[in-house]
């Protein structure tokens, strides 16, 4: 039995995460067995990590070198460096990602560019064709500090949306400004609508007054709580402004996310790649650092202390 190193849960919420030895995994036949090189941590695993389910094993955004072939003949060859998004176990030395979930990468695209692109990536192309065409169209985007934020904020702009954002910061909207937003707030509050669109990830008292915001007949698609506080919504307060609105729920692995595909990813990570390769989408990585510093990193990420995404890096370069 080949063994290695992997990161599993430890409970404590100051220091979430340990290193383990653990055995190899075992490729089922239509995965690839991966030699990562870097993986990056959601904010929403930080949450997950506060009271570990036991067998928790995180990690769903990697990169690196094909190592193992798959056993069915699909996907790519041995010595092929790749993007994956495994359904779990990816902060590990290895992690087997099935072939339907991995994307070739060009010489161009680095492990660490590549592991910012999967989670947050994904859902960004799937929030957009949920939201329909943005051409023309006034979009609000609450929460657009984080990776998603960035992603949808630069494509929607390049799309033709006018996007405002809703960001923490100066610096953080400087950035978002210069991937193509017309205008930033530090509130949602602020924000000047109507808009035809408002993708909104904050929950809380955030999402009422979003909803405010939107144009008689608007659609707001709400995707995540990152406040972590539950949302509520006064009917009549929908008859002063946005008055035969649209609330969709929107989870990017849902049915309403990607029809016909439904939890495979590999189509829309050689679209990320693809756009990333031509200059048409930057990965915002706010923080890059070797994976024995894990652990603070969950921390810095759960509060918020990094813009964009945080990657780590396990030594091994292909």
């Amino acid at each position: 039995m080949i063994r290695m190193q992997r990161l599993i849960p430890t409970g404590d919420p100051a220091r979430p995460v340990e290193f383990t030895e653990d055995a190899q995994p075992v490729p089922a036949p239509d995965e690839a067995l991966i030699r990562v090189e870097a993986f990056a941590p959601n904010r929403g695993e930080t949450f997950l990590l506060e009271r570990p389910k036991p067998g928790l094993m995180p990690g769903k955004d990697v990169a690196g070198l094909v190592v193992q072939a798959a056993a069915d003949g699909s996907g790519p060859r041995v010595g092929t460096r790749v993007v994956g998004h495994p359904p779990r176990g990816g902060w590990a030395e290895y992690v087997a990602v099935p072939t339907h979930s991995l994307a070739e990468l060009p010489d161009s695209l680095s492990a660490v560019d590549a592991a910012a692109l999967p989670l947050a990536g994904i859902t960004a192309l799937r929030l957009l064709r949920t939201a329909g065409s943005v051409t023309g169209r006034r979009m609000l985007v609450t929460g657009a500090s984080g990776g998603v934020g960035h992603y949808v904020t630069e494509l929607a702009a390049a799309a033709g949306a006018e996007v405002t954002v809703v960001t923490a910061t100066p610096s953080r909207a400087e950035r978002l400004l210069a991937l193509g937003a017309a205008a930033a707030v530090h509130a949602v509050a602020e924000a000047r609508g109507p808009f035809d669109v408002v993708l909104e990830s904050t929950g809380g008292a955030d999402l009422p007054v979003a909803l405010s915001k939107l144009a008689p007949g608007g659609t707001l698609i709400w995707f995540g709580q990152a406040s972590r506080t539950p949302a509520t919504l006064d009917f009549f307060d929908l008859l002063s402004g946005p008055e035969g609105a649209v609330i969709r729920h929107f989870h990017y692995a849902g049915p309403n996310a990607a029809p016909n595909t439904g939890p495979t990813y590999g189509h829309d990570l050689a679209t990320l790649v693809r756009l990333v390769r031509d200059g048409r989408l930057h990965p915002e990585i706010g923080r890059t650092a070797d994976w024995a510093k894990t652990a603070e990193t969950l921390v810095d990420l759960r509060e918020r202390r990094i813009r964009g995404k945080a990657v780590l890096t396990t030594g091994v370069v292909s």
